[in-house]
């Protein structure tokens, strides 16, 4: 029973890191309808700023606290990669979209930004890789043969404040009905006074930002960094949000999670060179059964 309870709060750790970057994918997706092949990239980025912020602030230079460092990386990493995610819009996406150019030229493009990203950061800092500082003192909770650490219960607990917090902005704010009414019909918007580039902006200021904070929990649990660290983990979120429902917060929660405790099953039971294929085919799976995901409907296309 042990064994089981353990495996399960190991499938809820990497389950949260999926979730937090698949609901940055389907926010974009649902209000610009665009997959954002960068946002792994835009992941990669947060843990190597909340990596520098971080060092910054516990160097000998400030005197602050590894504490007091955490409490001010946590929004200064989600701050600046936001900033990020923000540019690429403004300087990638935007311009494409004005000029009205077919999807598949955007998701080039964004593919074309995460390489960017990758070797800019393979240019800059080189291949070594980093080993990120310890912020917070680990504390090891044992309860018989199962092991529960202090960062492991922030990682999950982060995870569902995000969600509820989304969820939340999406439903009953006037940006998230903004944003609905985007995703529903983008040329009638404007004419009704809503400032489309304004709703876009914080979209991508939203969802690059929860990747920010994805990367630096990630850094914390494990602590080695290096330029193509979001590259798989980037691909497993956004096809956990596929596997969800493209498009739907809730959708993306859930495959996120359905997504770690596929893997860490699969890893039980088999050795963990076949993760990665179980976890995949699984998944195709249930895409063969439900094309549309978990929590997505189909979509029709008006005339």
């Amino acid at each position: 029973m042990d064994f089981i309870i353990q495996n399960i709060l190991n499938a809820m750790q990497w389950g949260s890191f999926y979730a937090l970057i698949a609901l940055g994918y389907t926010l974009v997706y649902g209000v610009l309808r665009l997959i954002n092949f960068a946002h792994g990239d835009i992941f990669m980025v947060g843990a190597y700023i909340s990596f520098f912020v971080a060092s910054f602030l516990i160097s000998p230079f400030t005197g602050l606290s590894p504490a007091m460092a955490f409490i001010i990386t946590v929004p200064l990493t989600m701050l600046l990669t936001s900033l990020v995610g923000v540019t690429l819009e403004r300087i990638a996406y935007r311009p494409l979209r004005r000029k009205g150019a077919h999807r598949l030229y955007v998701v080039i493009t964004a593919l074309m930004c995460g390489l960017i990203l990758e070797y800019s950061n393979l240019a800059l800092l080189g291949a070594s890789r980093l080993k990120f500082p310890e912020l917070i003192e680990k504390q090891v909770w044992r309860f018989g043969d199962v092991t529960l650490t202090n960062l492991k219960v922030m990682v999950i607990v982060t995870a569902v404040l995000v969600f509820l917090f989304l969820q939340w902005v999406v439903t009953r704010t006037r940006v998230g009905m903004a944003m609905r009414a985007i995703s529903y019909d983008k040329f009638a918007i404007p004419l009704m006074g809503i400032p489309i580039d304004r709703i876009i902006v914080v979209t991508f200021v939203l969802g690059s930002g929860f990747a920010g904070l994805a990367g630096l929990l990630f850094a914390m649990s494990y602590p080695v960094l290096e330029p193509f660290m979001g590259m798989l983990i980037g691909w497993k979120a956004f096809i956990a949000a596929v596997v969800g429902g493209i498009g739907d917060i809730k959708g993306a929660f859930v495959g996120g999670f359905l997504l770690g405790f596929i893997e860490v099953g699969v890893v039980t039971v088999f050795p963990s060179t076949y993760r990665d294929l179980f976890a995949f085919t699984i998944l195709l799976l249930i895409l063969w059964i439900k094309p549309t995901g978990l929590f997505g409907i189909p979509q029709s296309t008006k005339i």
